[in-house]
Formats: C-alpha cells, sequence, structure tokens
C-alpha cells in the first residue's frame, strides 16, 4: 500500500458528518463497522435500511410518506423506490426559509452569492431567495405553466436561473438549461425535443474580456420553437457595452424585444403585488424533475430524464456524507448551466449552505481569479476541473505563497481523470491539509459513482472511494468483479439517481441500449477503470475511446498522465488510427507559445510514457496542433477526433464549444505513412 498524500487527524474524522452518520447507523440497527469498506458494503447489501436512513439523517420534507423503500428490486431497470411518498424538490431546497422546517434565523442568512466575469457582485438571503422564487412561481402559474410541462433556460450561470429553476420544480414543471454560449443548432437539438412551454434567455454573458450578445440567437430560437407561449428575457450584461457607449447599465425595459415572438421582461413576469403564497405541488418520488443531455457529438443528443426524488436523496447523500457539507460551509463549483454540476451544485441549498456562482473565464481578468475567489468569499469547498488544476500549474502559480486559502478544507475535482502530478501539484503547492477529492459518474446518473471521503486518506491518481449505496464494481471481458484488474465500470443493484427514462422514447430502447446492453440488468457506465488495493478506484477513460493496439487495451488516461509532465505541452489528445490491420496510437499536443515539436521534444515526451507505462503505450506519431475540440463542458472528444482521423464524417459539431477545431485533425500528412 502507498504512503498518503493526505490523511485526516482523529479530531478531524469526529468532526464529519460521515462520522455522526455511522454512529447513528450503529445504534439504528446494532451494529459495528471496523473500516469505510464494510460500511459501503452495508449500505449495498442492506440497500433499503441504508436508503431509508438517508432520507431521515438528511430530513427529507415529504407530505405524504412512502409506503415501501424498494419495488420490484429485481427489475434493473424498472425498480420503483419510496413508492406512496409525496414531495417537492423546490421546497427541499428552500427548508431554510421556511419557519417549519428549521429556525427562522437562518432564513436571513447568505444562500446564494453571485460573480461576474467583469466584477459585478450580488448576494441573497434565503428569505430573498424565498421571497423571488414566490414571485416568479406566481407569474409562472398565471401563464398556464403546471405539473409536467417543461420549462427551459438559455441562460449563464447567475440567481435567476436558479429562481427560474425553483418556481418551475415549485409547480411540478420539468427543467432544462443549457449555457448561452451554444449555437442554435446546439440548443435545437435540445430543446427543439423537449418542446418547452416558457423559455429564459438572456440578453447577453461576459467571457474572456468580452461582453457577448445573445438577443440574435434567442430571436432565432423564438422562430424555431413553435411550443413556446412566454420567451422570458433576462438582463445579464449592459447593453451600453455591446455598443461601445458609456451610457450606464441598461433598464430591463429598453432591451429590444421586437422580432422575438411571445417574449416579456423578467420584471414583467414577477408577480411583486398581493403575491399569491407558494404553494409547493406534492408529487410522487419518481416525478420528473430534470431533463439533461449527452454530448451529442456522435449524433442528436439523449434527453436523460431525471427524478426528484432521485436527484434530491442522492445530492444529499454526496454532499453531507461524501463532501462533509455543512450549513456553515462556502461551496463553489465552477460550471455552467449545460453541465451537471450546476445542478448538483444548486443542491447545496438543501443543506443550508451558501453557494457561489460564477460566469465567465476562469482566468479573466488573470490567471488567479479563481483562488482570489476562494479568499475573497471564504471558500471552503472548491470545485473545479483536472483541466483547470493542470493549467494553473504550467503557469507556474504556488498559491500556498500567494493567497490565504484559510478556509478551504475540500479540492473537488471532475471531468476528466485527475493526473498524478495534479495530484502531488495540490499537496505541494497549493494547501498541504486539504482533502482533494476526484469524483466521477456523469449527467446519466446526475451524480457520482466515486468519490471523496472526509475520514479516508487521499492516495496519489486515485479517487478515495466508491459511493455509498451504489454496487460499484470493475468487470473482466468474462463479466468477473476484479481487483487491481482494469476493466468496465459496472453497478450491479438500482440506485435512486438512475434516469428514469430518455424524452421521446415510449418502448425505452435507446435508454435500454445506453447502458444495458452489454450486460442484462447490469448498468455499464462506460468507464474503463480499477480499484485499487486502497479499496480506491482509477478511471483509465472512456470505454468507447480506449486504444487497442496488438489487442492491449489501453486507457488514454495513463497516457495523458505522462504528457502532463512534460511543461511545455498545454493540452493533448490520443488516438487510435486504423493502420495495417491494426491500430496504432496517434498523440496530437498543443504547445506552449513560441514551443516547436522538434525532435528532441518527441524523443523526450515518448521516453516519460515509456518510462512510467509499457513500450505499448507508446505514441506511433505525435503531432502539434493548434487547438483540441471539446464539447461545451470542457470535456475532450476523443471519439470525433478518432472518427476524421479514420476518415469518417462528424454528424454534429453544434454540442462543441470550438468545432472549428475538428479540421486540423483531417488529412494530415504525418498520418499518411
Amino acid at each position: 500500500m502507498s504512503t498518503p498524500l493526505w490523511q485526516p487527524s482523529n479530531d478531524h474524522i469526529n468532526q464529519t458528518n460521515m462520522i455522526d452518520y455511522i454512529r447513528f447507523i450503529e445504534r439504528e440497527y446494532d451494529i459495528a463497522f471496523e473500516n469505510y469498506s464494510q460500511f459501503h458494503h452495508w449500505s449495498v447489501e442492506s440497500c433499503e435500511d441504508f436508503w431509508a436512513s438517508i432520507w431521515r439523517f438528511s430530513k427529507v420534507i415529504a407530505r405524504t410518506p412512502w409506503q415501501a423503500v424498494l419495488t420490484d428490486s429485481d427489475k434493473f431497470p424498472g425498480a420503483q423506490w419510496f413508492k406512496g411518498a409525496r414531495l417537492n424538490f423546490a421546497e427541499n431546497l428552500l427548508r431554510f426559509a421556511n419557519d417549519f422546517s428549521c429556525d427562522n434565523d437562518r432564513s436571513n442568512k447568505t444562500a446564494i452569492v453571485s460573480r461576474l466575469e467583469n466584477g459585478e457582485r450580488r448576494e441573497l438571503s434565503y428569505a430573498e431567495l424565498y421571497t423571488e422564487v414566490e414571485k416568479l412561481a406566481a407569474g409562472l402559474k398565471a401563464a398556464g405553466v403546471s405539473v409536467g410541462d417543461r420549462v427551459a433556460a438559455f441562460m449563464p450561470n447567475v440567481p435567476e436561473t436558479i429562481i427560474a429553476m425553483l418556481a418551475a420544480t415549485s409547480l411540478g414543471a420539468v427543467w432544462s438549461s443549457c449555457s448561452p454560449d451554444f449555437g442554435i443548432n446546439g440548443v435545437m437539438d435540445r430543446f427543439g425535443q423537449i418542446e418547452p412551454k416558457v423559455l429564459f434567455a438572456c440578453d447577453g454573458y461576459h467571457y474572456n474580456g468580452k461582453v457577448i450578445d445573445s438577443l440574435p440567437r434567442v430571436r432565432e430560437i423564438s422562430q424555431q420553437i413553435a411550443s413556446i407561449e412566454k420567451l422570458v428575457v433576462v438582463p445579464i450584461v449592459n447593453r451600453a457595452e455591446l455598443n461601445k457607449s458609456e451610457l450606464g447599465r441598461t433598464e430591463p425595459a429598453n432591451i429590444d424585444l421586437v422580432n422575438i415572438n411571445n417574449a416579456v421582461h423578467y420584471a414583467d413576469m414577477l408577480v411583486s403585488e398581493n403575491t399569491p403564497t407558494l404553494n409547493f405541488a406534492q408529487l410522487p418520488f419518481e416525478h420528473p424533475l430534470y431533463i439533461m443531455y449527452s454530448s451529442g457529438t456522435t449524433g442528436a443528443p439523449k434527453c436523460i430524464v431525471h427524478s426528484a426524488g432521485g436527484t434530491l436523496l442522492q445530492h444529499l447523500k454526496e454532499h453531507i456524507l461524501h463532501v462533509d457539507l455543512k450549513p456553515e460551509d462556502t461551496l463553489f463549483y465552477f460550471t455552467t448551466c449545460g453541465w451537471m454540476m450546476w445542478n448538483w451544485l444548486v443542491n447545496g441549498l438543501a443543506v443550508g449552505a451558501t453557494i457561489v456562482l460564477y460566469d465567465g473565464s476562469p482566468f479573466a481578468p488573470n490567471p488567479t481569479a479563481m483562488l482570489d475567489m476562494i479568499d475573497e468569499e471564504d471558500i471552503s469547498i472548491f470545485g473545479t476541473s483536472a483541466k483547470y488544476i493542470a493549467a494553473i500549474e504550467k503557469e507556474g502559480l504556488i498559491p500556498r505563497k500567494t493567497h490565504q486559502l484559510s478556509q478551504l478544507k475540500t479540492i473537488l475535482s471532475t471531468g476528466s481523470p485527475l493526473s498524478h502530478e495534479s495530484f502531488r501539484y495540490v499537496y505541494r503547492d497549493i494547501k498541504t491539509d486539504v482533502c482533494l477529492s476526484s469524483i466521477s459518474g456523469g449527467t446519466d446518473i446526475v451524480s457520482c459513482f466515486a468519490l471523496g471521503n472526509p475520514c479516508l486518506p487521499v492516495y496519489e491518481g486515485e479517487l478515495q472511494c466508491l459511493g455509498l449505496g451504489m454496487a460499484v464494481a470493475i468487470w473482466n471481458d468474462k463479466g468477473e468483479s476484479v481487483i487491481e484488474e482494469k476493466g468496465e465500470l459496472v453497478c450491479t443493484q438500482p440506485f435512486p439517481s438512475c434516469p428514469i427514462y430518455f424524452w421521446n422514447d415510449p418502448e425505452n430502447e435507446k435508454f435500454h441500449d445506453a447502458y444495458f446492453d452489454t450486460y442484462p440488468n447490469i448498468w455499464a457506465h462506460g468507464d474503463y477503470g480499477e480499484i485499487t488495493s486502497n479499496g480506491g478506484i482509477i478511471i483509465h477513460g472512456r470505454s468507447d475511446a480506449v486504444l487497442n493496439p496488438g489487442g492491449v487495451r489501453i486507457g488514454t488516461a495513463e497516457i495523458y498522465r505522462q504528457v502532463e509532465k512534460i511543461k511545455v505541452v498545454l493540452d493533448s489528445i490520443c488516438i487510435g488510427q486504423e493502420w495495417d490491420d491494426d491500430v496504432r496510437v496517434i498523440l496530437f499536443v498543443v504547445l506552449r507559445e513560441g514551443t516547436s515539436l522538434d525532435d528532441a521534444l518527441i524523443k523526450a515526451i515518448r521516453s516519460t510514457i515509456r518510462a512510467n507505462t509499457t513500450p505499448r503505450h507508446v505514441p506511433a506519431k505525435i503531432i502539434q496542433v493548434t487547438d483540441i475540440p471539446r464539447t461545451i463542458s470542457g470535456k475532450i472528444v476523443e471519439l470525433a477526433v478518432r472518427k476524421i482521423v479514420n476518415g469518417d464524417t462528424v454528424q454534429n459539431t453544434d454540442a462543441l464549444a470550438n468545432p472549428e477545431a475538428l479540421q486540423h485533425f483531417a488529412n494530415l500528412p504525418q498520418l499518411q505513412t
């Protein structure tokens, strides 16, 4: 067993929610656990007791109690959770503003801090948040929104987006969102499928020092989606900035709504006088809450429908136990409204924490912007991506010398596997006493299969543990569960945050093919991973991107971890090219400005990979490109690049943040020899 990078002290462990919960279980069920492995085993083997205890421990608000925790447990998919319960998602997130659910003085606590790249900052207390939701819910109800209607958002990460989501879900409507950097086709591929009755859209947004006007796209969306009865335009930017004038912030009434079908100003949707009392629609546990989307790089995005109860319960479990989130904490995750981490972040309200929103580039106006914000907002739990951590290391930042980080207790990382070097960088140059939790799950489950634990040590390159209540295993090619061997990540038992269905998939064929086609009655997640002797897990990449030179399976993350050690390499992508009836490994690199890919650098990259992996991992070709194509949520698109390299076409590029980058990979002469 390797030496941990971080080990929680006994005092730290004894103050965690996790240890409080374990003691709660030991009292309730007259049982004792020696370690987390035993506890996780109990949570899976006694899943009904486990999920019922999470309900009680997290104090879920339900006006009608459940009759059975789990029915049809042998059906996966098809199992039903908390049959008979009636609850409301928004009511649970707004509990700290309600007299019946907590001490009233909690309602004056800050619920949301909102920051924009241009420096604009706002705060809302829980009481103010409740009032705004109440006003908007009344407006939506007056507009005819009711149970099951879709309400969508083409919005940046600002308070109005959360207010709209809570107002819609308080009525039992189904929420869906994407960020305003999506193109028209990307929006149509998503919202065109679900036919929203109401669309919230911003007039513009800030990114990397620029002010981008959204209204031309909003006009086109209004013309193409006939189902929209109300298009609510939210003022975000100073319209004068778009015109290069000094007129100051434009009032909402001055936003030009000409040629925007059914458009109204956000302020006009609020019922601010004689506002009706906010009544939360009481709905079944499995009532649809969110419609989320697959990346859509290989076809039209799949519309993944998540339940209100499953999302709430799973997020409460992860926030309270695995993240150790408490009411006194300040939680931040760098995300847009088009990535599931936005939905995950917002659920921090159900714990009574303060959540921090940020919209803009993480490196504007300078590379320390996010680190500055940690100090300025006393952020205790900081969520980001593996790419961000690697980027600030390559910038040469040493935050422990330049920032206080006094409240920071947890760093969360997701989006792609966190490299060994990034683990070392965090503890060497950011903070020694911090729980670094690399987490992994996805939009498919709007949560995690593997994540952190404040009571466990952190080992280099490993996600700390399997999630409680999640029957996760690694299966080899024979369908056997293995330890310290690479294989397919599967989940062998139902869990509450399993999607309830795909939209417009009446026979559940697409849903079944996506997750249950490989192994009957078993969720196959599509990750290629390994459970370690420490009880942690390593994600080696996506299964469909696994390289297979000479019949040997190689996860792309194994190569990326080595390439990130080369300081002049800013980004990379690795794919398999069909060649001579086999597959050869091709590595594309983006280099620091002023650096060229000469023979010495190629040799250094190959030597680093060979020294730390195997000769099979060494790329047959290393090619310099100017950019790497990524989805809008920041994930590299290995499948799309592989298609281009192998002479296929990519049908859908609207899900890409930089679709033009794909052209770098077409007809490269280096790939012809």
